[in-house]
């Protein structure tokens, strides 16, 4: 017969007649909470029983999930391992939500708990998870640290049963005195719960025993009344405005000479009845570090500043709970029940700090800049059948293709170093008003909106890229590096950023000379930015890839080869990813505004140095005009021209003056 079997007939032996006097007996003197256990405190204390609640029912209704780790950035829900069966059917008779119920519960009360892990060849796990009682758990033998045994006996049951400690999972607090126990927090109440308990007593015998008079009747002293005239005002008196047989309660009473009515008692105001329970509550909540708007005292709440309390709630008063629970099943219980896999447990808390739904909805659509549900997903959510072919797809708009706003829902052009396209008309009016010569689109560069998509872009690649490759270097493959997928897939993302940064600078530079926007023939530049972007994606994966070759050769003993690419991937998500974006930028609309200008007819452009502090190389460039289709002095057709080398694009912050004759 196993341990469980044995204290569950032991259980059972005694349930027949079982004698709730040794578990409760109604307690009415105050003093004698000093003397209560655990138990008996919280049936008898409803602040107590309000704040252990709040917790237990919190933290329990989060879930515990199970997840694998496949490699430090990665993981992946588990649902099939032994740990993951466990917790979805703890025993027969429990389920998880009152397995963590009841373990937050023997917390908050004796800042300790027990559970009993014996294995089960009924059970789809091969193991049972069982709360153990405090008060049955007597830990024996053992040393500073740990206990070797502990003995359960269940009441009314004649003999403990002895129970070896790695069938016991233990879950205890901080001890002044002990590495092994908890300090119950019962101990610092105790004082204020009494105090409790005494008001709640008089409060009852202000209503058993205490005079039960609103008001008094009173005479002049000195009046003569005889008593068969006493009597009869008083039957009348009764008859007529007390108890439910009164027939004019509620009317204005018709007094004798002198007679006058005196209000007696005191208000519950008075006696700050309230105030004391208020108090008393806040006290309880404070020792668990709720804050009492959580529950129930709203005295300076409002929905703003409660929607941030609860927000808190997962945070600094349950967080430290969750972190301590996962920390001990994490380290003693998981690794027992599947050794040789990598999983671990995780309260879901996630989903109730992620907002409402409108709220989730705008984060997530900032977040990744498009439409992120299909027709039939939003349809699912309210009930309705799918409808299918082109509902079962993510519509994305052409103008968010990969993204020209920051989001969906920006509806304006930001400005950035080439200015606005109303800017730049303006500076032409002004030209040609003074007589000039030459048409001009001043600093074309498209705006700051761009760089920021380019650096999302280039984020989520290097992020992505990252994961891989660590991953298969943390398994010691030999092809930690695959040149065709990164390179295949670097270049779709360069290439649909490009035609969307120079499409944009293409025809405002067509409107600025004076020609419609839709003049400029994208179209016709599409090939030749799918062969710069297909090699810029090569020339940025190469370096990477010897960048990474580089560290490894010269890694010591005590480095790993995933520390070494880490370090790689942290560069090329930090400075890296800003200088490819800036130039990436600086080179389409080069690009873009020469095109234009060839395309429309225009006869001259010119170099424009936009830093305060350019490279000597630019610096000489600042001013130089050419014919639209020829190169400058430095062989580029335009700044951030592909055909340069690495010094010439890093960083370049120039642009080009288009001129027509």
């Amino acid at each position: 017969m196993s341990i469980l079997d044995r204290i569950r007939n032991g259980f059972r032996s005694i349930f027949g007649t079982w004698d709730s006097g040794v578990y409760y007996q109604p307690l009415f003197t105050a003093e004698d909470v000093l003397k209560m256990d655990a138990a008996q405190l919280y049936r008898e204390q409803p602040h107590l029983r309000t704040v252990v609640s709040f917790l237990a029912r919190n933290v329990a209704q989060l879930g515990l999930h199970t997840f694998e780790r496949v490699n430090e950035t990665d993981r992946v829900r588990d649902r099939e391992s032994v740990t993951a069966q466990l917790f979805r059917r703890p025993n027969p008779e429990t389920t998880a939500y009152e397995l963590v119920h009841s373990l937050v519960g023997d917390l908050a009360l004796y800042d300790l708990a027990y559970w009993l892990l014996v294995g089960s060849a009924s059970a789809p796990s091969g193991w049972e998870l069982r709360r153990i009682p405090v008060p049955w758990v007597t830990p024996k033998e053992g040393d500073a640290f740990t206990y070797r045994t502990f003995e359960v006996l269940v009441p009314g049951q004649p003999t403990p049963e002895k129970v070896p400690a790695e069938n016991m999972l233990v879950f205890h607090g901080w001890s002044p005195t002990s590495e092994r126990d908890g300090t119950t927090p019962l101990q610092s109440l105790r004082l204020t719960l009494a105090e409790q308990l005494h008001a709640l007593r008089y409060r009852e015998a202000v209503w058993k025993r205490g005079g039960r008079v609103s008001s008094v009747i009173t005479r002049p002293k000195g009046t003569s009344w005889s008593k068969e005239a006493r009597d009869a005002f008083r039957e009348d008196w009764r008859s007529k405005f007390t108890g439910n047989a009164g027939t004019e309660g509620g009317g204005t009473p018709i007094l004798e000479d002198g007679m006058t009515i005196e209000k007696l008692d005191f208000s519950a105001h008075e006696q700050e009845f309230v105030e004391g329970t208020k108090l008393a509550l806040v006290t309880v909540a404070s020792v668990y570090h709720i804050n009492p708007a959580m529950i129930g005292v709203l005295d300076n709440a409002n929905y703003s500043n409660v929607r941030e309390f609860r927000k808190m709630l997962y945070g600094d008063t349950l967080g430290p709970i969750l972190a301590m629970v996962e920390d001990r099943l994490n380290t003693f219980l998981v690794p027992r029940l599947d050794p040789d896999a990598d999983l671990y447990v995780e309260f879901n808390i996630a989903e109730k700090l992620q907002g409402n739904f409108e709220e989730q909805t705008a984060a997530l659509q900032a977040a990744v800049g498009r439409p992120w549900m299909t027709a039939d997903e939003a349809r699912a959510k309210n009930n309705m059948p799918a409808l299918g072919g082109d509902a079962e797809e993510l519509v994305t708009p052409l103008n968010v293709l990969v993204g020209g706003q920051q989001s969906v829902a920006d509806g304006e052009t930001e400005g950035g170093g080439g200015g606005t396209t109303d800017e730049l008309e303006a500076a032409q009016q002004e030209q040609e008003a003074a007589g000039g010569t030459h048409l001009h689109l001043v600093k074309a560069r498209a705006p700051e909106t761009y760089e920021k998509k380019y650096r999302q872009v280039l984020g989520a690649f290097f992020k992505r890229q990252r994961a891989a490759v660590i991953s298969r270097l943390g398994a010691k493959s030999p092809g930690w590096w695959d040149e065709s997928r990164w390179d295949a897939e670097l270049a779709e993302d360069l290439y649909k950023l490009a035609v969307l940064v120079s499409t944009e600078i293409g025809r405002q530079t067509a409107k600025a000379l004076g020609f419609p926007a839709d003049d400029y023939d994208v179209d016709a530049t599409l090939a030749f930015l799918q062969a710069t972007t297909a090699k810029s994606a090569v020339r940025i994966n190469a370096k990477t890839r010897d960048d990474i070759e580089a560290r490894l050769e010269t890694m010591s003993d005590d480095e790993t080869a995933v520390e070494k690419a880490g370090e790689v991937f942290d560069v090329a998500e930090g400075s890296r990813t800003e200088g490819l974006a800036f130039g990436s930028v600086t080179a389409m609309s080069g690009f873009a505004s020469a095109e234009a200008g060839k395309q429309v007819g225009a006869s001259t452009k010119t170099w424009v140095v936009n830093s305060t502090n350019p490279r000597s190389a630019h610096a000489k460039l600042n001013g130089e005009t050419v014919g639209i289709a020829e190169t400058f002095s430095n062989g580029l057709l335009w700044p951030g021209d592909p055909a340069g080398d690495a010094d010439d694009l890093a960083g370049c912050q120039c642009s080009l003056d288009i001129g027509t004759a």
